[in-house]
């Protein structure tokens, strides 16, 4: 089967919106055996779309529709594709009653427009939103297929992972089993990663394995296609043994969805360890990333943010002769915070971050340079030098999960 994407939304074309989308779908579309043979990216407007929507019908099998769902004049995917082929839209039942719940918990007044978003086409398959309002649809027509999807990624994603997926592989049954496993490494890049499995890379046939680079992360997709799951995970177990004999060291988890944080916080609950944070540059990022994780509050107790050298000595009771002496920009400093910051809240773990997020350098120190300490009960301070790159925000980012693989490290190495 060939698929087409098709991202709908002027914001996307005026670079206000990065189309994150595409690339979350070609991935699980071929894990589907379904090959993506073109993105493409129109605006708001009914005439373009529908110019776009009869060529991609001349070269597509699945049209998979992202964005232009939503309850506002120029939200018109719905509209254009239910006149494409030629059938009305109807109201969902179900999108409806959970939109009023929606509103009467919100305590909030609906204004007739939302009304727009649980509308399906007549004899589609309604897709349910767990995370918003914007109902999505999957239309088999007589020779093309359809599927409309919220242009959010945070709609978007749990709507294909949860309705969608599951409706092309019953819908569009393959003799053939496609089942893909994901590795997660932290700490070596997409370069180093691809040069330690070239060989395997070079001579892949089945599994096959892809990699990609994230922010401050890589993953592998290992495919296998095989007749049966047995078959797959004999080949996939085989692959991944493999890889892990060139780069175990630096896997930390596995999955799609799965992150640095959510392995720390669950390693964190297993081993009952609890933790707390002294932030310099980062600015409350580490602690904010903690608090997305769900029962997070069973670990960590709170923390502190102290940015300037004033709140250094306040907060965390810091020797003023100590900064005078190091500067905020130190090792020492560094290691001050995170001592600190465990002997006054009394975790297990106390990790700390001060540096030079940039642009400027700052006490000699060139942006990038960040000092991270981990702190733990009977063990000697661990302080860590690390020259990031990249702009302000990707340092405190990669010294967030630097943090993170700190920790992780150090509760395994308990064991």
């Amino acid at each position: 089967m060939k698929a087409e994407i098709i991202a709908v939304g002027t914001e996307l074309l005026m670079g206000q919106v990065v189309n994150t989308n595409a690339t979350f779908l070609s991935e699980q579309l071929a894990d589907l055996g379904i090959e993506v043979y073109y993105h493409t990216v129109v605006g708001d407007n009914p005439r373009r779309l529908e110019e776009l929507l009869q060529l991609a019908d001349t070269r597509s099998d699945l049209i998979i529709l992202g964005g232009g769902l939503g309850p506002t004049d120029d939200d018109l995917t719905k509209n254009v594709l239910a006149d494409h082929v030629g059938v009305p839209l109807v109201q969902d039942a179900e999108g409806y009653a959970h939109m009023m719940t929606f509103f009467k918990n919100r305590q909030h007044p609906m204004t007739p427009n939302n009304l727009r978003q649980v509308e399906t086409l007549k004899d589609g398959i309604p897709l349910k939103n767990r995370t918003g309002l914007a109902i999505g649809c999957l239309y088999k027509g007589e020779k093309n297929n359809y599927i409309l999807l919220p242009g959010p990624p945070s709609e978007l994603k749990p709507m294909f992972l949860e309705q969608a997926k599951p409706l092309l592989q019953k819908e569009f049954p393959t003799q053939e089993v496609l089942t893909s496993r994901v590795l997660r490494f932290y700490g070596i890049g997409e370069s180093l990663l691809v040069t330690e499995l070239a060989e395997m890379i070079k001579n892949q046939s089945n599994p096959t394995i892809a990699p990609y680079a994230k922010p401050n992360e890589v993953t592998l997709r290992i495919t296998a296609n095989t007749a049966d799951d047995t078959s797959a995970t004999v080949l996939l177990d085989q692959a991944e043994a493999e890889i892990m004999a060139k780069v175990g060291e630096y896997f930390y988890g596995y999955g799609d969805t799965n992150s640095l944080e959510e392995v720390t916080v669950d390693l964190l609950k297993e081993h009952q360890l609890t933790v707390t944070a002294a932030e310099s540059l980062t600015a409350g990022e580490f602690q904010a990333t903690l608090g997305q994780i769900p029962g997070v509050s069973e670990v960590f107790p709170g923390g502190f943010v102290t940015y300037s050298k004033a709140t250094k000595e306040a907060f965390l009771g810091i020797d003023p002769v100590l900064l005078d002496t190091y500067g905020v920009v130190s090792s020492e400093c560094a290691q001050a915070m995170a001592e600190q910051a465990l002997a006054k809240v009394g975790t297990d773990f106390a990790v700390s971050f001060t540096g030079v997020a940039g642009p400027d350098e700052l006490e000699g120190k060139i942006p990038g340079t960040v000092y991270i300490a981990l702190a733990q009960k009977g063990k000697e301070t661990l302080v860590t030098e690390n020259h990031f790159s990249r702009d302000r925000s990707y340092v405190r980012h990669s010294a967030v999960m630097k943090g993170l693989d700190l920790i992780r490290h150090a509760i395994l190495n308990k064991d």
